[in-house]
């Protein structure tokens, strides 16, 4: 399954939305596709989805995912990748009223760059986006606790 989520912020994401919805209906995307909405006036005609989720449902849908597919919020891809699930990272963009800036773009760049993520700044590229994920490695997350047991070392000395 393809988890689709544009988060829960007062920002649509249609585009991604509606670029789904067409690799749906062509055929591109043959698995079963869920998405959590959010406040997006695009309402998806080819598959299921909800406006939005508990923290709960939320992390179910994640676990059943084989791929995540995600605006650049940091907390839902740091939640997949740890669960070793396959993500590609598409930024919002300011120019469509999708956010105040482009910040998402250098979040994506960055967890792309640490091989976590598949990043997709193109939403005409997702295709290619879902055909590269199936064929790459990505790092595996691992928590950096250097810093808390170095807080931890020092309270304890």
């Amino acid at each position: 399954m393809i988890f689709v989520t544009v988060g829960s912020q007062k920002f649509q994401f249609n585009r991604l939305l509606k670029k789904i919805d067409e690799l749906v209906e062509d055929g591109t995307i043959k698995e079963k596709v869920f998405a959590q909405v959010g406040v997006s006036d695009y309402k998806p005609k080819y598959y299921e989805y909800v406006d939005f989720m508990t923290q709960e449902e939320f992390n179910n849908k994640i676990d059943k995912a084989d791929v995540v597919i995600t605006h650049a919020g940091t907390g839902v891809i740091v939640n997949s990748v740890k669960k070793c699930k396959k993500v590609i990272g598409v930024p919002r963009l300011s120019k469509y009223g999708e956010h105040v800036d482009d910040h998402q773009v250098q979040l994506i760049k960055e967890f792309g760059n640490l091989k976590f993520i598949e990043p997709c700044y193109n939403i005409d590229d997702l295709e290619k986006s879902l055909l590269n994920i199936e064929n790459k490695k990505y790092s595996k997350y691992v928590s950096n606790t250097a810093i808390i047991e170095s807080i931890e070392n020092f309270i304890d000395n």
